[in-house]
Formats: C-alpha cells, structure tokens, sequence
C-alpha cells in the first residue's frame, strides 16, 4: 500500500517482541503479592488513561453505538479473560513455556476462519497447525506433570484470543483502532470496579503493601498499553505478511528475560516443543503470504484479460 515503511514497521513489531514478554514478567512478578482483580483494573485503567488524553489530542473517532458497541464490549471482557488466565499461568509456569504454549493461537484462528467464516484452508497449512500444536503438546508435557492443570490454561489464553481476534476482526473497519483500545479500558473499568467492591470483603481496598508494588502496577499498566500501541503502529507502516514472522521473536525474547529475571531456561522436551511450534507458526504464516500473492495475481491477470477482452 502506499506510504508504506518497511523498516520503521519491523522495528516497531520488534519493540512489540520485546515489551510484551517483558509485561508479562512484571505480572509474573506481581502475582504472588496482589489479588487477580487488581492487578487488571491498574492494567486496564492505566490503558484508558493514557489513550484517551490521546483520543482528545489526535480527535480520532472513538464513540459506538448498536452493534459495534455490544461488540465492542464482548472483545472487552474477552480480552480481561484472556489477559487474567495468562497472568495466572505465569504463577505457575516459566515465562518461555506459557508464551509459546498460547502461541497455539494462530492455529486455532487458522482453522476458526474456516469453520466460521469460511475461509479457504489448504491441507499443507493444515498440516502446519497439527504439527505446531505437536509441539505445544511437548511444552506442556513437562509442565503438566509439575504443577497439573494450570499447564493448560495458555490454551485457554489461544482459544480465547483466537476469538477475540475474529471479534476485532468484524468491527476493525469500522473502528480506529486506538479509539477502541481506550473505549475497552473504560469498559473493563467499568467491569472491574464492581467486582473489586463487592468482592472477598464487601469493600473496595487494594492489598498493595508498598512502593514496589505500586511499581510494577504502574508498569505493567504502561508496558501492556505500549506494546498493543507498537504492533497498532506497526501494522500501518507495514503489511502485517511481512510483520507476522516476527511476532515468533516474542518466544526467543521471553525466554531470554525469564532466564535473566527468574534463572528459568526450558528443559530439553519443552525446548524441542517451543522449537517445533516456532518452526510450525512460521510455515504456516509464509503459506498464508504465499497464498495470498497467488490470489492477487489470479485477480490481476483476470482483470487485464477482462481488459483486453473490452
């Protein structure tokens, strides 16, 4: 497309690769010292506070209404489900085993495109999607037999996100896309305010003992925040089959900051499983851009030969 920034896109996608593990780890840091609900209305709130000064400043477009809106706000609460099943599997699994387990989630969509939307599906992608969630099996192999069913919540996270992505997926045309990250803070506040009130104690109180953990609060609020911002900002500059592959960065850089801040380094089985899904996950993505130059050349060439046929 035109306007198109090739170099300025990848190195926003990598800032994306880099922030978004290290988000994770900041909430892995978190969770044995503040409640779930907690944790998510700062990582929510932040996110609303700091778009919507945005929002005034830039005057994009951010009010929905009818369908949009009740979309809108099923993506919400999709993505507080999501974002809270990931923080709690990472109290109790290695940063790299949970971000590569959920990374099962471009095979669902795969597959979730064409039993709902009918997208068309090859059998070589197909196959790319078993032989991924083969390796995610792998990762969880281990992890399962350590600490039981919390090894399977990153699958929850991937289903769930896979959903919430065809949810983003019907209402992105219609919506600017930092509009509707800061009408979802303001909904999830919105959400979570109630149950933090008239939850355990019947109160609202934050169990948060000092300034360490107001700081990681606040840090986990503004890491998540930009890094959605860094892969919204990416997309425009470049198209999203040259930025896909490097989404895979994330799992080498998470593996790297959970070795640095917790000394956790996937065994030999999870090692070979995270490698495998990474292989899986970028075979899949070049058959999808390859798929997709096949189908714009057919439509090119019908289009001249209609062309020359007038």
């Amino acid at each position: 497309m035109n306007g198109d920034r090739p170099i300025l896109g990848i190195t926003l996608m990598l800032g994306f690769c880099i922030i978004a593990p290290l988000a994770d780890a900041v909430a892995k840091l978190l969770g044995a010292a503040v409640p779930l609900d907690q944790v998510l209305l700062f990582r929510f709130g932040i996110q609303a506070a700091i778009l919507i000064p945005l929002i005034a400043v830039s005057g994009r477009m951010w009010r929905m209404r009818g369908l949009v809106m009740w979309l809108a706000l099923l993506r919400t609460i999709m993505h507080i489900t999501g974002i809270g099943m990931m923080f709690t599997a990472l109290q109790y699994l290695p940063l790299a085993d949970a971000i590569a387990i959920s990374f099962v989630m471009p095979f669902i969509l795969l597959l979730l495109g064409k039993l709902l939307l009918g997208e068309e599906v090859g059998p070589r992608r197909i196959a790319g999607c078993i032989v991924g969630f083969c390796g995610s099996l792998l990762v969880i192999q281990p992890s399962f037999a350590s600490v039981g069913w919390p090894a399977l919540l990153p699958l929850g996270v991937a289903v769930n996100f896979a959903l919430f992505m065809l949810v983003t997926r019907r209402i992105a045309k219609v919506t600017d896309p930092v509009g509707l990250q800061a009408v979802s803070g303001v909904m999830a506040i919105a959400i979570l305010l109630p149950l933090l009130a008239f939850g355990r104690d019947g109160g609202l109180s934050l169990n948060v003992s000092g300034g360490y953990e107001w700081g990681l609060l606040l840090a986990i609020g503004v890491l998540g925040t930009l890094a959605h911002l860094l892969m919204t900002w990416s997309l425009r500059f470049a198209p999203s089959a040259t930025l896909a592959p490097m989404q895979y960065l994330e799992i080498p850089f998470a593996t790297l900051i959970g070795w640095l801040i917790f000394a956790h380094w996937p065994n030999m089985t999870a090692g070979l499983g995270i490698a495998i899904t990474m292989a899986a996950g970028l075979y899949v993505v070049f058959r999808e851009r390859a798929t997709s130059q096949a189908l714009q050349a057919a439509s090119a060439q019908a289009d001249q030969a209609r062309l020359l046929a007038e």
